[in-house]
């Protein structure tokens, strides 16, 4: 990516905690969500949309992604409709097709095995995100799994990372953040701690105008950074 820089800078940063996003992050999640997306639409009597396009509208929680889905002409009425039908749709095949990425379970055994504490702070709702984390056999590894409902607020307000910080009993300074989108990088930016960005997520592209602290192409980099007491990526400021 062009953020990237050739400088390799080390970093001392032994994260004790180690907060994950979900979606484009831990797991693969496109095509069920753009199944139940467009689903949604075929109940309102609408076409379906590309599914890239579904992937551009994917961060901010089920409810704007069902508002920008079904776009600006649609009504109040029609997206909750929608929205609804969405649930239950995606309650039925939210793990049709979701994966980890590759390398996930191999990385979270590690930091686990290191003494590292993990959480997850997505903007899905709760229930699906720890059905999902379960469903896929993540779920051991995590000391808490919140979602877009968790809080009164969803990233990126930092209410969530307050949350972990104070249930784990980590400093600011000892957590990292993963994620794979620019509401990632404000949440850690409003909550103080550094933001590590992944590349094969599903926007990657706005880290150009909100570039995180590092970037990794692998989530195994994330454990060897870990581990090492270093990070030692590409700065991307």
């Amino acid at each position: 990516m062009s953020l990237q820089s050739n400088e390799r800078p080390e970093v001392h940063l032994r994260a004790s905690l180690v907060i994950f996003d979900l979606d484009g992050t831990l797991i693969d999640s496109k095509l069920d969500l753009a199944h139940a997306v467009n689903a949604a639409r075929s109940f309102l009597g609408h076409q379906p949309i590309e599914h890239d396009l579904v992937y551009s509208y994917v961060g901010n929680g089920a409810p704007v992604l069902i508002r920008r889905a079904l776009g600006p002409e649609a009504s109040d009425e029609d997206v909750q409709r929608g929205l609804e039908y969405f649930y239950s749709y995606y309650r039925e095949h939210m793990l049709d097709y979701t994966r980890p990425y590759e390398g996930v379970p191999e990385t979270l055994s590690r930091l686990q095995q290191a003494g590292v504490q993990m959480a997850v702070l997505t903007n899905k709702p709760v229930r699906f995100s720890r059905a999902i984390v379960e469903g896929l056999g993540l779920g051991h590894y995590f000391r808490q799994v919140y979602g877009g409902n968790s809080f009164e607020q969803k990233k990126p307000d930092p209410v969530g990372v307050y949350a972990l910080l104070a249930e784990c009993g980590v400093e600011p300074a000892r957590a990292l953040m993963v994620g794979d989108s620019a509401v990632d990088v404000r949440t850690a930016r409003n909550a103080g701690i550094p933001i590590c960005g992944v590349t094969f997520g599903f926007q990657p592209e706005t880290f150009e105008e909100d570039p995180p602290d590092f970037l990794v192409d692998r989530m195994e980099e994330i454990g060897d950074w870990v581990i090492a007491g270093t990070l030692a990526g590409e700065r991307t400021a």
